[in-house]
């Protein structure tokens, strides 16, 4: 797709590619500069006296070419183009294709004043006392942030490193140390940092060498220096019985915190090398925990991960918290195969490497290693159901993307190259059985043995081994943006008429906006009078078709939610699937009531359905005792609060009808938690003593209340439930005082986990009090560390006391925020936060008005999304308000 454009345009030249890079990084922790060298072995390729790399925000010192007959020549000319970020050096020899020679550079830069890049952190030790190390985090594309390099996807090399740093501290990188030595630059007789400043008196230095990686892409070079500490375990691999060191470092206030983590690895890493039938191929793997990030990073053989996620102690740590590390880690782990092994050519189809991570690390691996947590189900809850939303909007993009501008390229790591690219691949999964789809994956990655790979070499890998032409089925989900709904007809005769169309938040798309035709993988699932359940494969492949099914009978069309698309049948049709759902030991499994009810929620509010019969739906299950369904119907219910937060009337009685539904639930299970306790209890009581505060139950608020009272009298952590934790500080600031709100602040700023400290901040966010709400927002502007921000912005937009004031802080201090944040992941989650909740007419124009103030061409996606987002709420509200709040009267009347 537009391969030439990127090439002509923003690609690198390819009169030469790097083959080796020679490293030496010097790091500082008491400045704020770090110094390097690099000596970059090329091929030769095409004749040349011109140089042309990447390169930002990087000074250089002496520049040479050494070609093989032994003969060096400094540079001529230099320049450096910003826009582009590269750097350009004349020499004074033409280079002869087909030969080698290497490119020597010096260098200096300021570490990063935020992510990503060579950036400098701090920590508290026990005594207060504040201490630095510095970590890098290059994905997608700052590597060039920290030294010279063919910043490029495909343009693969190995790397050697040297790392000189003081004594006493620890050097990490992707490979082991080969050796380590003190340093004196005074004695090095390569000079290796000639623009580094004289030695401090008394300071002793050392120099650590590392061994060479495979051929690797740049994003996920890694190196890292500081004061760590590290846990360790030996692994040894059930398929090549190598044993190699797995250790998680991070710094003495978090690493006690980690050997849940560490241990979780080592099982993830088995499961991948015997899934896939490939050894993982490095000598070590670690994983660096650190403060400032907003997610993970799957930098080979140096897994980068937040603290807050990453830190869980095994005993008090909550479920939530264990869920949330094993299938993050899980993630990252996966892309030592899809993304380090084997990469993809270019950013067009970064979801060979995000999709395939997110379907093993959110499902296939933890439903293989934690069963009982169930985890294919919270897929289709969470990852499914956030495709989908973001995928209903013409704004949406493909899967596989034309991005020709890398600079541009980080607006794509959203829901659609994740969740959507996961959930179609779990789709094709299904249509050709998971084992099939997993040795075809194998051969894939086999045949593109560090590599790089386009997404026809994905398709021939699975074909070869299934013996079916995935590409046809496939074609249309990658390559087209939205998704299909598919609307049934029934017929006396035993057969069901279906159409498919584009969907769309706003209801079923018309003209321009639906052309696609789709080829859908049907997963027809009966249920006969006996209880047997029937399951006929078919595909989709024109606009309408006539299937054969017993209409007398339960059935779904999409069988256990596989297929990417919603199924829209006759309200009656949906009572029969709910019926049959809600039963005893249901033919229906866990998958098919979710899939049913978040179809049930979309169509309301696309105005499909009657938010009546959505409401009637989820009541259904009031007496249901089982997590999932509350897994969907608590959210979902949430979102008509959130919805129509501008309407006292009807947040009265939606927050009625919540506590309707959730206040029995915690009657019955109450606050504590048990060793006995299943995976699915734990999960349901916390989900029903959130969603009851949510809905303002005064008797919750003050159960919670007490707790965090008890709390403030004895200090003791102990009295708060480890699974309420977050809803204990949320009741604490929402219906307390400024002594509660207070307490919770230090809780930020001394909580004895960073994910406790996580925690507390969500609970400062939904203060309802004037002052304590500018208390908060004055935090988020001056307090908060740079990868909290999107968490801070979460916990504001979810408070409706708080959302518009939200969208207005952010156009107050946009250049500050966009100079912060747009390089990073976390821009792409402000623009969400501050904007995506609101929901009038009045609010779209304002924002629309706002952007066309701004250059937005590095995320003009994220923009015209949330948008959609915002036109498509106000358009919601027009059209149901009456309906709905009818609905919800005539309920309360009959709960009377």
């Amino acid at each position: 797709m537009a391969s030439s454009q990127a090439s002509s345009d923003y690609r690198l030249p390819t009169n030469v590619t790097p083959i080796h890079y020679a490293l030496s990084i010097r790091t500082d922790l008491d400045i704020s500069k770090f110094f390097g060298a690099a000596d970059i072995d090329l091929k030769i390729n095409e004749e040349t006296s011109v140089i042309v790399l990447n390169a930002l925000k990087l000074s250089f010192g002496d520049v040479s070419i050494a070609t093989t007959d032994g003969q060096v020549f400094k540079s001529i000319a230099q320049s450096l183009d910003e826009e582009k970020e590269r750097a350009t050096f004349h020499f004074p020899t033409k280079l002869i294709p087909g030969s080698t020679a290497k490119l020597s550079i010096k260098f200096e830069a300021d570490f990063a004043q935020t992510l990503p890049g060579y950036y400098k952190s701090s920590w508290k030790n026990q005594a207060g006392e504040v201490s630095f190390y510095a970590f890098t985090l290059f994905a997608p594309i700052a590597a060039r942030r920290a030294f010279p390099c063919w910043d490029e996807p495909a343009l693969k090399a190995t790397f050697s490193m040297n790392m000189v740093s003081a004594i006493g501290t620890v050097n990490l990188f992707n490979m082991p140390a080969s050796s380590e030595e003190s340093y004196d630059a005074a004695e090095d007789p390569s000079s290796l940092f000639t623009s580094a400043p004289v030695e401090e008196e008394g300071k002793e230095w050392k120099i650590t060498r590392f061994q060479t990686t495979p051929r690797m892409s740049t994003y996920i070079v890694a190196f890292a220096n500081g004061q760590f500490e590290h846990l360790e375990r030996m692994y040894t691999s059930p398929l090549t019985g190598n044993t190699i060191p797995l250790r998680i470092y991070g710094t003495a206030a978090n690493i006690h915190q980690c050997q849940y983590t560490l241990d979780l690895t080592a099982k993830v890493l088995a499961l991948y090398e015997t899934a896939f039938d490939i050894g993982y191929p490095l000598p070590k793997l670690d994983t660096l925990v650190a403060d400032d990030l907003s997610g993970a990073c799957e930098n080979w053989g140096l897994i980068l991960g937040r603290a807050a996620i990453y830190c869980v102690d095994p005993v008090k740590g909550s479920l939530r918290e264990k869920q949330a590390v094993a299938e993050i880690q899980s993630h990252e782990v996966g892309h030592m195969w899809f993304g380090n092994i084997t990469t993809m050519e270019w950013w067009t189809y970064l979801y060979l490497n995000e999709g395939f991570a997110s379907l093993m690390g959110s499902a296939i691996v933890p439903d293989r290693l934690w069963p009982e947590w169930k985890m294919t189900s919270k897929f289709v809850s969470s990852s499914l159901n956030n495709a989908f939303n973001l995928d209903s909007q013409l704004s949406a993009h493909p899967v596989e993307v034309d991005c020709p501008d890398a600079n541009k390229v980080i607006q794509i790591f959203d829901a659609l190259s994740y969740s959507k690219a996961a959930s179609v691949l779990r789709m094709l999964s299904a249509h050709v059985g998971e084992e099939q789809f997993l040795k075809g994956v194998s051969m894939y990655m086999k045949d593109n043995l560090y590599g790089n790979t386009v997404t026809r070499d994905l398709w021939k890998g699975i074909s070869a081994v299934t013996g079916i032409d995935v590409s046809e089925m496939m074609e249309s989900f990658i390559t087209k943006a939205g998704y299909p709904v598919l609307t049934v007809t029934e017929h006396e005769n035993g057969v069901v008429h279906v159409r498919q169309d584009r969907f769309l938040k706003t209801g079923i798309a018309s003209g321009n906006d639906n052309e696609t035709i789709w080829h859908v993988p049907l997963n027809i699932k009966s249920v006969s009078g006996n209880g047997n359940v029937k399951i006929e494969k078919a595909i989709l492949r024109e606009r309408e078709a006539d299937f054969v099914v017993n209409t007398k009978l339960p059935f779904k069309l999409n069988g256990s939610s596989t297929g990417y698309y919603r199924v829209l049948y006759t309200p009656e049709r949906f009572d029969a699937i709910v019926t049959e759902a809600t039963k005893d030991n249901s033919a229906f499994d866990d998958n098919d009531c979710l899939g049913v009810l978040l179809d049930v929620m979309a169509f309301a509010r696309a105005g499909l359905l009657g938010f009546g019969s959505a409401l009637s739906t989820m009541f259904k299950f009031k007496s249901c005792r089982e997590y999932l369904p509350w897994s969907v119907i608590a959210p979902e219910w949430a979102k008509m609060t959130s919805l129509w937060w501008e309407d006292a009337h009807a947040q009265d009685l939606l927050n009625e009808y919540g506590r309707a539904l959730f206040k029995p639930i915690v009657e019955e299970l109450g606050y504590e938690t048990s060793p006995s306790d299943s995976p699915d209890t734990a999960l349901l009581r916390e989900c029903a003593v959130r969603h009851a505060l949510q809905a303002g139950d005064k008797d919750v608020a003050q159960e919670l209340k007490n707790r965090f009272n008890r709390y403030m009298e004895t200090g003791d952590f102990a009295v708060i439930p480890s699974d309420l934790k977050e809803l204990t500080f949320i009741a604490a600031v929402r219906f307390g005082g400024s002594a509660e709100y207070e307490a919770v602040r230090k809780i930020v700023e001394g909580a004895p986990s960073p994910a406790t400290r996580s925690v507390a901040v969500m609970g400062l966010c939904m203060a309802e009090d004037p002052q304590l709400i500018q208390r908060t927002f004055e935090y988020m502007l001056e307090g908060v560390r740079e990868q909290d921000s999107p968490w801070v912005y979460k916990g504001l937009s979810l408070n409706i006391k708080t959302r518009r004031k939200l969208a207005e802080a952010f156009k107050d201090h946009y250049d500050e925020l966009y100079a912060k944040h747009v390089s990073g992941y976390g821009w792409a989650f402000l623009i969400r936060f501050a904007f995506g909740s609101l929901s009038s007419e009045a609010d779209y124009r304002d924002a629309q008005d706002f952007f066309e103030t701004k250059d937005t061409s590095a995320y003009s996606m994220n923009v015209s999304q949330w948008l959609d987002s915002i036109k498509a709420n106000a358009l919601c509200i027009q059209q149901s308000t009456t309906e709905l709040l009818g609905w919800l009267e005539h309920w309360k009347a009959s709960q009377q």
